[in-house]
């Protein structure tokens, strides 16, 4: 398994099992499978839902000694409400006690997008957001790296931030993120966003690599394209005899990111993570690099307001 290094010689797992959109009744099996089958890295967050059932598996985990708590990695975030600098080591602490741990491994500010702190729902209007000046992300980071201080997490960063908003948190702070976790897949390569962060020392993670067709219909677009129906993609699955989940999944390996591909299903679990096994050829790697038309499925317009605070979420 290709792992990623952090500077205090931690390392991380390039595959890891997302819990987006894991039903609360299906997700604490899929943990527990996905740890027998060999993962040790996980990705959480509060909203999800289903923190508490992901915490009932780690405890299963440890006590039938499936795997021990120091070699297993831990992501969560913060999320959109608990932005003011007085409201994140709670929120983190509500993570904590939900996944019954003692410590994160990596905890990440989820979107750089402010809630109103009681909003418990979705934004429905102007005032449920705060602006950056309302609820600076300079200060909602200083508030995790106090949280790092009190050996509630190992390490911080980020998710969802342009080239801009990482060079904007990086000119403020001496501490900066070690990893940025961002939509990334062939047809959304961020090639700008890949160089930028190698080149400053942070790491990235994929999230919906594999095109995430079981979001909410509200997300969807009626013409958006499969990457699992793709043709190039299927061709290379078949060439080499995988599915073409796993080439997607291998795809991220050779780019030197993490990857985290959500499944509840036992076989698929498997499969995603036999993807670290799948080489991929330079000609390979053009193929899928001629698939880039820098398309989002998840393109942040839940974020829109009518005084456009948030109509430009990636900076493009």
């Amino acid at each position: 398994m290709k792992t990623l290094r952090f500077n205090n010689g931690d390392e991380l797992d390039a595959i890891g099992l997302g819990t987006w959109k894991s039903e609360p009744d299906k997700v604490q099996e899929a943990v527990i499978s996905a740890l027998k089958t060999g993962y040790k890295h996980i990705d959480c967050l509060a909203v999800y839902g289903n923190e508490a059932e992901i915490g009932h598996a780690l405890q299963e985990a440890f006590q039938k000694n499936i795997i021990a708590r120091k070699n297993l990695w831990i992501t969560s975030k913060l999320w959109n409400n608990a932005h003011k600098a007085e409201d994140v080591i709670p929120a983190l602490k509500q993570t904590l006690t939900d996944l019954q741990l003692d410590y994160l491994d990596l905890y990440l500010i989820h979107w750089p997008v402010a809630f109103r702190p009681d909003l418990k729902g979705s934004p429905e209007k102007d005032e449920d957001f705060l602006s950056l000046e309302e609820a600076p992300i300079i200060e909602t980071w200083e508030a995790m790296l106090e949280a790092k201080s009190q050996g509630l997490v190992k390490h911080l960063g980020v998710a969802n931030f342009s080239v801009k908003k990482l060079k904007d948190l990086i000119a403020k702070t001496d501490d900066p993120p070690e990893m940025n976790q961002v939509e990334l897949h062939p047809f959304l390569h961020q090639d700008e966003l890949l160089k930028f962060c190698h080149s400053n020392n942070i790491h990235l993670t994929a999230y919906s690599p594999l095109g995430s067709g079981d979001r909410s219909s509200e997300m969807k677009a009626d013409d958006e394209p499969s990457l699992l129906d793709n043709e190039v993609i299927k061709s290379l699955a078949q060439q080499h005899e995988v599915t073409p989940a796993q080439i997607l999944i291998a795809f991220h390996l050779h780019r030197h990111t993490a990857v985290i591909p959500k499944s509840t299903n036992s076989k698929r679990i498997k499969e995603n993570l036999d993807s670290a096994n799948v080489v991929l050829t330079e000609e390979d790697m053009a193929q899928l690099k001629s698939l880039d038309r820098h398309y989002r499925y998840v393109k942040g317009k839940f974020f829109k307001t009518s005084n456009g605070m948030y109509s430009n979420i990636y900076d493009e």
